[in-house]
């Protein structure tokens, strides 16, 4: 069976029993600063479990795709460890329980029209205090009770305070080829690789209390996992995850590239698999809008393209092949995921130019190890450190078997355990910021328990009468709040837009003849209703109070420009930059906006310029936006942009703008883009891996922030005592005069220094045979000095050279050795340190040439009188 037919089979059971089909999200969480990637199929659906949203369906499916980079040393040397995987899941939130997820799991695994296990080769585990599972599996199932292990530690989900609870892991026998049941380990959940994990189903029942206590969740919840890889190994019969049609057609495109055989070397079979599985996990997450960088998820796509890499090398590629993988992914993965074919060129871009530049660094890490060989050599040892082995491998990708390698060809060894204590301190980082992620929220409180209607109405009544259906304060259901008071409270109508989709939420106020309540903040509560904030200003609030909610008009007028021209501008980068552009965060807010887009590079200032006039244009077109209700299958079908991590149900809202623009989107917009009346770019930048950001102004803000530009431009002009027009030709004339100034001003200081150079050859001193300079001089800066030394070495041929400069307190010192003296021991470097030290300073340098600075200029003479001194060290 295909891995193909296994993910649709996975997801037709579950649906045919009542649960929804959730798209696989992102690689890269929404709104989940605890997670650095999606690592599981619950990670997206954390919401639902904590009780911050209500599904729409209580019973979920997904097929979702994964990453985990711990221990990515074992990748290619186990059958089953894998950086990019996906998993498999079925979920309840509050419906239902263990004894109906355990009989489908039975049903799906061994029922010929599903999965069609064998019912004698499984075996599972439970809690050792899951009584209940024990009796589903043993009594309703009619598993033996030898083949039920009941376990402790193994058998209880738990990440810290939130949701927590019993699972039960469901194994499957592989055969005696695959071990022998003598063996002590030879048992479902043992080290073996006979009993092979095909699902785990977790029963989240309790809550992990802060106090460390365990009590009973008010609505259960089910998670279950289960490997794609792992179920096709079993159903195609093979002897591991890298042998099964997910990962086989592209190590058989990577042989052919490379001319090597599959399962003929070892060597060259842990390379094929590294390679297989890296591809995998860097087409996705570029294809995800993580690009290669030196921080957080572009660093870790680096270093796994960078291993791939070198395995490469392994193989004799020498140029760079990895984009050369992207369109097999495709054809294995594009069917459930077409990311990886939208995006195929994309893709192949930045792999390609990744491994050019890390062909470069390679080099690169040949010089630096050079560097560390004659570094090792000179200090008498012949060892290189742990750490600089460990320094060159993670900051230049330099494999560890290179260094030695090129160490032995040069009479060196390499600190093997001290390099491996850096890896391990640098996995111990990694593994510690990982158990960071936050456990879930406790569920409960009084709004995920408010079930009543309340409708909103503000797209197009900024003002409506209403009824007060619900009010908390401090998280309680109550019937009155005073004045001065700040609460919660829910209307059956509002025109008040809650935050969501970037465009932050309305301000106003909702008021009656006895109460007048100022609304600073407006939110979805779990069951979608808008949850408006409010502060008490006069009289008392009861609930059944019929009051008048009005938007703050003018604020809602700027933010609804705002809104339509962020679409713009989303559509416009795509022209100019190409369609791998896509919204990675928006903020739209009444005197700005905001938006965050994957784009590979810098723009240019051509670019930008363009992307600005493309929005304009649409602007005053004059365009009407026309929004519309649509199945999601229909809006998907007109071409409209589904935006980055953004859920959507059924039924969806169209935002178009003529024949330009077309978005799925909830938020508030003009009816025409002539409403708008101006668009300007005011900055643009990188925020993070491959990740840009746009900031921009339109309507009143526009003009507000052009006229202030203006008026820069006046105050110039008048600095100039030029009109506007002529600024740019005051500017670069202005320019050219400092220049010749500073040409003049530099022919002048150096007249200067040879004239201070002049003046000192008559305190020229011999010591020892050696001629002496050290004296004080008039020196502007650290350059005018080094200036009168170069000059005196000229003069004297033959000298040890120390001059130091005084201004305002601070002190330069520079110290030069000729080439002679320097091949007879003397060193300006150690001279200078010396001589630096006794003006409160510190410096250094080569034996030739060294400079330093100083804070005590009253020790200045008394510290060149020093330096003849110190030369007896050197004779």
């Amino acid at each position: 069976m295909k891995a193909s037919e296994i993910r649709s089979k996975w997801l037709q059971f579950f649906a045919s029993k009542g649960h929804k089909v959730e798209p696989s999200s992102s690689l890269v969480p929404h709104n989940d600063p605890s997670l650095l990637w999606i690592n599981a199929g619950i990670a997206p659906l954390k919401p639902y479990l904590d009780g911050r949203e209500i599904p729409e369906n209580p019973r979920i499916t997904n097929a979702q795709k994964c990453i985990r980079t711990n221990d990515i040393e074992n990748v290619g040397k186990t059958r089953r460890h894998h950086t990019f995987f996906e998993m498999l899941g079925n979920f309840s939130i509050g419906d239902y329980f263990k004894k109906e997820v355990i009989p489908w799991a039975w049903e799906f695994l061994t029922d010929p029209q599903w999965i069609g296990f064998d019912p004698n080769r499984i075996s599972v585990t439970v809690h050792e205090d899951d009584e209940e599972a024990f009796e589903i599996w043993n009594k309703q199932i009619g598993i033996p009770e030898e083949r039920i292990y009941k376990l402790k530690e193994d058998n209880f989900w738990d990440i810290g305070e939130g949701p927590c609870g019993p699972c039960t892991e469901i194994f499957y026998d592989r055969g005696d080829k695959y071990g022998d049941l003598s063996d002590p380990e030879c048992w479902p959940g043992g080290e073996n690789e006979r009993f092979l994990e095909v699902w785990n189903l977790v029963f989240t029942q309790f809550n992990h209390n802060s106090d460390g206590s365990y009590t009973p969740l008010p609505n259960k919840n089910i998670d279950t996992g289960a490997g794609l890889e792992r179920f096709a190994s079993i159903l195609q019969d093979v002897d591991s995850n890298f042998d099964t049609d997910l990962f086989l057609p592209i190590i058989e495109k990577t042989c052919e590239l490379t001319g090597v055989a599959y399962h003929v070397n070892e060597e060259h079979d842990v390379a094929l698999k590294v390679i297989a599985d890296h591809i995998r996990t860097v087409a996705f997450s570029v294809g995800d809008g993580v690009l290669p960088s030196n921080e957080g998820r572009g660093y870790i796509i680096r270093r796994l393209l960078r291993r791939a890499v070198r395995y490469g090398k392994v193989l004799g590629l020498d140029k760079p092949f990895l984009f050369k993988l992207v369109p097999t992914v495709g054809d294995i993965m594009g069917v459930y995921y077409p990311e990886v074919v939208d995006k195929r060129e994309f893709i192949e871009k930045v792999i390609r130019t990744e491994e050019e530049r890390f062909h470069e660094t390679l080099s690169d890490g040949l010089i630096i190890l050079a560097e560390m060989v004659q570094k090792t050599q000179q200090a008498g040892t012949n060892q290189i450190s742990g750490p600089d082995a460990f320094k060159l491998y993670d900051t230049y990708g330099f494999p560890f078997d290179l260094t030695e390698d090129f160490a032995s060809e040069k009479g060196l060894t390499v600190d093997r355990a001290g390099f491996d204590a850096s890896m391990k301190e640098q996995r111990d980082r990694a593994r510690a910021a990982s158990n960071k992620e936050g456990g879930m929220k406790v569920q409960g409180g009084p709004l995920s328990e408010l079930t009543i209607k309340s409708e909103f109405v503000g797209y197009n009544e900024l003002v409506v009468t209403a009824n007060i259906e619900a009010i908390v304060h401090e998280n309680e259901l109550v019937e009155l709040v005073g004045v001065g008071e700040t609460c919660q409270i829910i209307l059956d109508r509002t025109p008040f837009y809650a935050e969501s989709g970037g465009q932050v939420s309305d301000h106003g106020t909702i008021r009656n003849g006895q109460v007048t309540l100022q609304v600073v903040d407006v939110m979805k509560a779990p069951h979608g209703q808008h949850v408006h904030k409010v502060i008490v200003e006069s009289g008392v609030l009861r609930k059944g109070d019929s009051v008048e909610a009005i938007v703050a008009s003018a604020p809602r007028t700027d933010i609804i420009k705002n809104h339509t021209a962020t679409h713009l501008l989303h559509k416009a980068l795509k022209e100019v930059l190409g369609t791998h552009v896509n919204q990675a965060g928006s903020l739209v807010e009444p005197d700005r906006l905001r938006f965050d887009f994957s784009h590979f590079g810098s723009i240019t200032s051509e670019e930008l310029q363009d992307v600005e006039q493309r929005v304009n244009q649409q602007i005053w077109n004059s365009t009407n936006v026309d929004i519309s209700l649509k199945a999601i299958a229909d809006a998907k079908a007109m071409g409209a942009m589904a935006l980055f991590g953004e859920k959507y149900g059924d039924i969806v809202r169209v935002v178009q703008v003529g024949d330009y623009s077309l978005e799925l989107c909830g938020g508030c917009h003009v009816q025409n883009t002539g409403q708008i009346g101006l668009f300007k770019i005011v900055s643009e930048s990188g925020i993070g891996s491959g990740v840009r950001r746009i900031e921009a102004v339109s309507g009143r803000s526009a003009y507000e922030y052009l006229d202030g530009q203006l008026q820069l431009l006046k105050e110039a002009a008048g600095l100039l005592k030029s009109n506007i027009t002529d600024v740019p030709k005051r500017v670069d004339a202005t320019l050219q005069q400092l220049k010749e100034l500073a040409r003049e001003n530099e022919s002048l200081r150096g007249k200067l220094d040879r004239i201070e150079a002049g003046s000192l050859t008559d305190q020229v001193k011999q010591v020892a045979g050696v001629s002496v300079l050290a004296a004080q001089v008039n020196a502007a800066d650290m350059d005018s000095l080094r200036n009168i030394v170069d000059e005196m070495k000229g003069k004297l041929g033959s000298a040890v050279i120390v001059l130091g400069a005084a201004a305002e307190d601070k002190v330069n010192l520079v110290a030069a050795v000729t080439p002679d003296l320097v091949s007879k021991g003397f060193h300006a470097g150690k001279i200078i340190k010396e001589v630096a030290g006794a003006v409160g300073g510190s410096g250094g340098g080569r034996p030739d040439m060294a400079q330093a600075g100083g804070k005590d200029a009253s020790k200045l003479q008394a510290a060149l009188a020093s330096v003849e001194g110190l030369l007896s060290q050197f004779v």
